[in-house]
């Protein structure tokens, strides 16, 4: 499993425990790496650090992600959304915003693939169609700048770069 994937998994559960518990974004990351430690889970450093780097993301711009990921998801609030499907939405749509170099099509199949493996079976195919239009509606398309440079090292496996 390549660095940014074992990264996103680890965010998930951390966006996951963050939502369920109410602390803060440092406390769920310091308790999560502890745990995760005793269980002899430890990713390589670059996925610790994408991890870290998204559950501080989507913690800092919560709000701003909820609404785009509100106005994309027609029919359905986001309380009532599972978990799941709501943090791989957080996820992808903070990728979407700030990780510019990751192309779009790499973040939606990232989240598609963890939604089939933690969601329910009709996760995979709501959380595609959120994060297109959520991609759409902030302009990113298959031409990213990072698309045309080709793969880079560390890729997380799926269809393109991690």
């Amino acid at each position: 499993m390549g660095a940014r994937r074992s990264g996103r998994e680890a965010a998930l559960q951390m966006l996951f425990q963050l939502e369920a518990s109410g602390a803060r974004a440092p406390q769920v990351i310091e308790l999560f790496w502890r745990a995760s430690a005793d269980a002899d889970f430890e990713p390589d450093p670059e996925g610790r650090l994408y991890a870290d780097t998204i559950v501080r993301g989507v913690a800092d711009r919560l709000a701003d992600v909820d609404k785009r990921i509100a106005a994309a998801s027609q029919n359905w609030r986001l309380e009532r959304m599972g978990r799941v499907d709501r943090n791989l939405l957080r996820m992808g749509t903070w990728e979407l915003l700030a990780q510019k170099d990751v192309p779009r099509a790499v973040v939606i199949d990232e989240a598609v693939e963890l939604a089939k493996s933690y969601g329910t079976e009709d996760s995979s195919g709501f959380v595609n169609g959120v994060l297109d239009r959520v991609a759409s509606d902030l302009g990113r398309t298959d031409d990213d700048k990072a698309t045309k440079a080709g793969p880079k090292s560390g890729g997380g496996g799926g269809k393109g770069p991690a």
